[in-house]
C-alpha cells in the first residue's frame, strides 16, 4: 500500500498537537492526500468522576470540538479537506482502530510521548491493531524531508518499507538510503573465537544484502550501509546512526526476521517507539 489518500492525526490537547497539525499539513500536500481527519478521544468518564460539580451543564464534547476546529483551521495549511472527530470512549486504541477502518485510513500520525507530557496513544497494542501505516513524530520535528533512511533485515517483509520510502522520496526529491544492522550470533561465541566469526558474518551479510537489493525496484538509486551492532542494542545503534545521518524520516516494516539482525522483528519495532527518537519513525504495514 503506497497510495496515501486518507490520513488520521491523533490529538490530545497537549503541546505536541501543533507539531502534528503542521506536519500533517506538509505531508498531506507531499502525498497529495484527499482528506485529513483529526481525532481526539475525551474519555469523559474520567472527567465526570473528578469534576462533576464544576462541569455542571457544560457540554464538554462540544467545547473541545470547537477548540480543536479553531486550532486546526488556524494551523492547517494543506490543500486537502479536513475534519475534526470528537469521541468519548474508554479505550483509545480501539477507537483509533475503529476510525481507521471506518474512514479507510492509509496513514495514522501519532505524537511521540517520550519528550512531552500527554495522554499517549503509541503502544504495542496500537501497532498491532491498526491496519495502516503509522508515523510517530517527536515534539521538535520540523515539517521537512531531505534525508530518508530505510531499516532492513533483508526479509521479504522489509521490502514494503522501500516502496513507501521511494514514493515519499520522489515526491520531495530526496535520496533514499538503506541501513542494515547485524550482530554476531552469540550462541556460537563459546565455541568459535570472535576473530573467526566476524569475517564470516560480514561476508555472509554483505552477500545477502547484495542479493536482497537486486530484488528492490529502483535499488540502483539506493545505497546500502551495513553496520555491526557490536555492544550496543539495535535501537541504540539506530539512534546514533540516525543522528549522524541527520535523518528526517526513518522507515521500518512492522515485521521481519533474520538470523543476524533483529531490527525489524515486531518486538524491536515496538521498542523503537518507546525510545527517545530524534526523528520521525514510519512503520509500514
Amino acid at each position: 500500500m503506497t497510495e496515501i489518500k486518507n490520513i488520521l492525526v491523533t490529538l490530545d490537547l497537549s503541546e505536541i498537537d501543533e507539531t502534528l497539525i503542521a506536519y500533517a499539513s506538509f505531508l498531506s500536500d507531499v502525498l497529495q492526500a484527499d482528506k485529513v481527519y483529526f481525532a481526539h478521544n475525551i474519555k469523559k468518564y474520567e472527567i465526570d468522576e473528578l469534576f462533576e460539580d464544576e462541569l455542571g451543564d457544560i457540554n464538554i464534547e462540544e467545547s473541545i470540538g470547537e477548540e480543536l476546529n479553531e486550532k486546526v483551521a488556524t494551523s492547517f495549511k494543506g490543500k486537502a479537506a479536513w475534519e475534526v472527530l470528537i469521541s468519548n470512549d474508554p479505550y483509545t486504541e480501539s477507537l483509533i482502530a475503529y476510525i481507521v477502518n471506518k474512514y479507510a485510513i492509509h496513514l495514522t500520525l501519532v505524537g511521540s510521548k517520550n519528550r512531552v507530557k500527554g495522554t499517549g496513544v503509541v503502544s504495542g497494542k496500537l501497532l498491532r491493531m491498526l491496519r495502516c501505516h503509522i508515523l510517530s513524530i517527536p515534539r521538535e520535528t520540523r515539517p521537512k524531508i531531505e534525508h530518508i533512511r530505510v531499516g532492513t533485515d533483508f526479509s521479504s517483509a522489509s521490502r514494503r518499507s522501500f516502496s513507501m520510502a521511494q514514493v515519499v522520496g520522489k515526491a520531495v526529491s530526496a535520496a533514499v538510503k538503506a541501513v542494515h544492522i547485524y550482530n554476531v550470533p552469540l550462541q556460537f561465541a563459546p565455541y568459535l573465537p570472535k576473530e573467526t566469526l566476524m569475517p564470516v558474518v560480514e561476508k555472509h551479510t554483505a552477500e545477502k544484502g547484495r542479493k536482497f537489493m537486486k530484488k528492490i525496484r529502483g535499488s540502483e538509486d539506493i545505497s546500502l550501509e551495513i553496520i555491526p551492532g557490536r555492544s550496543s542494542s539495535i535501537p541504540e545503534t539506530l539512534i546514533q546512526y540516525g543522528k549522524k545521518q541527520k535523518t528526517d524520516l526513518f522507515f521500518v516494516s512492522d515485521k521481519g526476521g533474520n538470523t543476524f539482525s533483529s531490527l525489524l522483528v515486531g518486538s524491536v519495532t515496538e521498542e523503537l517507539f518507546n525510545e527517545d527518537l530524534p526523528f520521525p519513525l514510519w512503520v509500514c504495514k
